[in-house]
């Protein structure tokens, strides 16, 4: 039988038809199942950054609720870029598009981690845009040191760019996702979205999701897709109301105390510092509901009493100095002789801190300067940037220049830096740095204090012998800055063997550290010799605090800081911010020893009250650390308080009955001091009173509102 030929089955032209057909349908314009598991892509790299974030920071404990936060908001983030990107139909175009997002989300997540590790603080995405310049400009030489010893992080955060270079042609595909599937992915999106913002609004948290919002506080419990979502969105809308009810004061009558007693009765004079201000009738014809409160709360508060010290130094200079990162163990007797003779032969300040304020120098500095807390204003502008709009009346500056005095503020780097060309002018400062009326001899980084002191002192001096005129000056020191090691730092260099040879089995950063701060003694020693030399010492006060403590010796895992310190506390502890506060006049023959808890914010109206200045001591976070009017086992408005930053946890304080440790939730009080039970939670509410108001009082330029403008 013959077969036709035609008829013949043939395998291979079958298959080939069949190829074919798979390649019309692949080129035609039908849909192909796209997965869906492909949307995950974007929410899991996305909350890997954030769990990487936090994982490294030392700060925050990992496992908490602000974890399940971050993970709904990571994961509802995740799911909208990737719909947004997916609703693109020229695929390479989503697919460069997502390449840029995840490269830039990259780079940011890699800034937050320096700033967070190496400053101690989240950066604002405003705050960066306007630092970077400066930061690049002046610390450009340390930039390669702080990057390498990132490394670890900084390549694990490459994981997601390295996966998405790899596999973004399966995660965006020739056609995008089903509308059925993009439905269902947008509605979980809007679930998780709802999920983690009930969990936000609701959580002991809440107050930084709103009205109390800042970067470094948002981080930890939303994370940081969120905290640039709320930075962006707050800068168009403003930073909701703060709820009245957290401004009302709290006030109670002292009653008389059988185990306690106020810190000192000596005789002295009579009264309150305090001005006339009308609260209760600036109260009374207020229609902005904030400013009323604002009345309401500090007419409520108790000023502090004059005392046996007030008017002490009166009619005599003062030179307040703010020293960069400095501590009590530079102070030795044979390495910093000045330094120990200025901080024991003075009033001795037993219990004094320098808390964190998470706003790196700017913020100890501002604290030091004003007695107010720093805090930030819209979230993300510092308080001491902010307050260059203010009407800033109650600083020294203006203060001593109203009495006639020469009012002079020196910072020996880039006069710019932080604004300070704003910021010191408004409070009543003539200021100069470099690059604005102060030269110095050699161009070094860090820059010398003993060449800023050599370029200004005798100039106010002088002025002050052949003229009679009475001189205020502030410095803000540099040399004690970071990095602690012989290779990027100049005023470690310079000393170096000095140290060497007095520590040689210290590490290199203590080494450098160390070394570094000893141009602050040459500088206080050339002060001082001048001061004697013009025979102008007995009528000069000196004051001298740090910004912050030397955060910059704590490295990852390493805290050479407790190696310096000869200790084992961590940066949650509030025994990791004890400080100096040196105060100090050729006048005095005997030290004066203090044990009051006190702080940097307490400086301003401590000096007001010593130097005999008119002032009202209810309108500074802070007070005059020799006031008695307390009873130190009962609570109120003007008991000595140290309040500490809130990192994450809540604020930790100090207070004459006792220390509460934020971090552990323990109150510890002092010997033969008892406290009734809700003392606690009673300071808890004045801590948080006093961060709100240090805020509002610079966001709404309050002091305008109850003193004249200055001429």
């Amino acid at each position: 039988m013959v077969i036709p030929k035609r008829s013949i089955p043939r395998y291979t032209g079958g298959f080939a038809k069949r190829r074919g057909r798979r390649r019309v349908q692949l080129g035609s314009g039908k849909r192909s199942s796209a997965t869906p598991l492909a949307s995950a892509a974007f929410p899991l790299m996305l909350l890997y950054q954030e769990g990487l974030l936090r994982l490294f920071d030392r700060d925050v404990h990992f496992f908490s609720l602000g974890l399940l936060r971050i993970v709904l908001f990571a994961l509802a983030a995740g799911l909208a870029v990737f719909l947004l990107l997916d609703l693109i139909p020229h695929r390479k175009t989503a697919r460069i598009l997502g390449g840029v997002l995840v490269g830039a989300w990259t780079v940011f997540t890699c800034a937050e981690y320096c700033c967070k590790s190496f400053f101690k603080i989240y950066f604002g995405f405003g705050y960066m845009q306007g630092m970077a310049g400066q930061v690049v400009g002046d610390f450009g030489g340390t930039m390669a040191e702080v990057v390498l010893a990132r490394i670890p992080f900084l390549l694990l955060s490459l994981v997601p760019l390295a996966v998405y270079l790899w596999r973004c042609p399966v995660i965006f595909q020739e056609q995008g996702q089903r509308g059925k599937v993009r439905g269902m992915l947008a509605v979980l999106m809007v679930v998780l979205q709802l999920g983690g913002a009930f969990l936000s609004r609701t959580s002991e948290e809440k107050n930084f999701y709103t009205y109390d919002f800042s970067v470094n506080s948002a981080i930890p419990h939303f994370g940081l897709v969120t905290t640039l979502r709320l930075e962006l969105s707050y800068a168009v809308t403003g930073m909701p109301q703060v709820p009245l009810e957290a401004l009302l004061p709290e006030e109670p009558e002292l009653t008389p105390s059988p185990n306690a007693t106020p810190s000192g009765s000596a005789a002295g004079p009579t009264g309150d510092n305090v001005l006339d201000i009308d609260f209760e009738g600036l109260a009374a014809g207020e229609s902005d509901e904030t400013i009323r409160a604002m009345h309401q709360y500090f007419a409520a508060k108790h000023p502090t009493n004059q005392n046996e010290y007030t008017g002490y130094f009166q009619g005599k200079n003062l030179i307040l100095i703010t020293a960069e990162a400095f501590c009590p163990y530079v102070i030795d007797e044979n390495l910093t002789p000045t330094l120990y003779r200025l901080s024991h032969k003075g009033f001795v300040f037993e219990n004094y801190y320098q808390p964190d304020w998470t706003q790196s120098t700017t913020g100890g500095e501002f604290a030091v300067m004003t007695g107010l807390i720093p805090t930030w204003v819209g979230g993300s502008e510092l308080s001491f940037r902010a307050s260059a709009k203010d009407e800033m009346p109650i600083a020294l500056g203006w203060q001593f220049s109203k009495l006639g005095y020469r009012t002079l503020a020196y910072h020996d780097n880039t006069y710019t830096y932080y604004g300070r060309n704003e910021t010191h002018p408004n409070l009543g400062y003539e200021y100069h740095g470099i690059g604005n009326g102060l030269e110095l001899k050699s161009n070094l980084w860090p820059c010398s204090d003993l060449e800023m002191m050599e370029a200004t002192v005798d100039g106010y001096i002088q002025d002050y012998v052949k003229n009679g005129t009475p001189f205020h000056t502030y410095y803000m020191t540099v040399s004690g800055h970071c990095n602690y090691d012989w290779a990027g730092n100049a005023m470690s260099r310079k000393n170096q063997e000095t140290i060497q040879k007095l520590y040689p089995n210290a590490s290199e950063p203590v080494q450098a550290y160390l070394a570094c701060n000893l141009e602050l003694e040459y500088a206080m020693e050339y002060l001082v010799k001048q001061l004697e030399a013009a025979g102008i010492a007995d009528d000069t006060v000196i004051a001298l605090t740090s910004d912050h403590y030397p955060y910059a010796l704590v490295e990852g895992d390493k805290d050479y800081y407790n190696e310096l310190a000869g200790t084992n506390d961590s940066e949650q502890d509030t025994s990791r911010y004890r400080n100096t506060f040196i105060l100090w006049s050729g006048c005095m023959d005997e030290p004066v020893v203090v044990d009051t808890p006190c702080s940097s914010i307490d400086i301003v109206p401590t000096l007001s009250n010593l130097f005999g200045l008119e002032y009202d001591s209810r309108l500074y976070s802070g007070r005059d650390i020799f006031a008695t009017n307390y009873q130190a086992d009962q609570y109120s408005s003007n008991m000595p308080l140290v309040v500490f930053a809130n990192k994450g946890y809540g604020s930790s304080w100090i207070t004459a009955a006792g220390t509460y440790e934020a971090s552990t939730k323990t109150f510890t009080p002092r010997d033969g001091v008892t406290v009734d039970g809700d003392y606690v939670g009673k300071v808890n509410r004045l801590v948080n009173a006093k961060y709100i108001y240090a805020k509002l009082v610079i966001e709404r330029d309050y002091y305008s509102l109850v003193w004249p403008k200055h001429e």
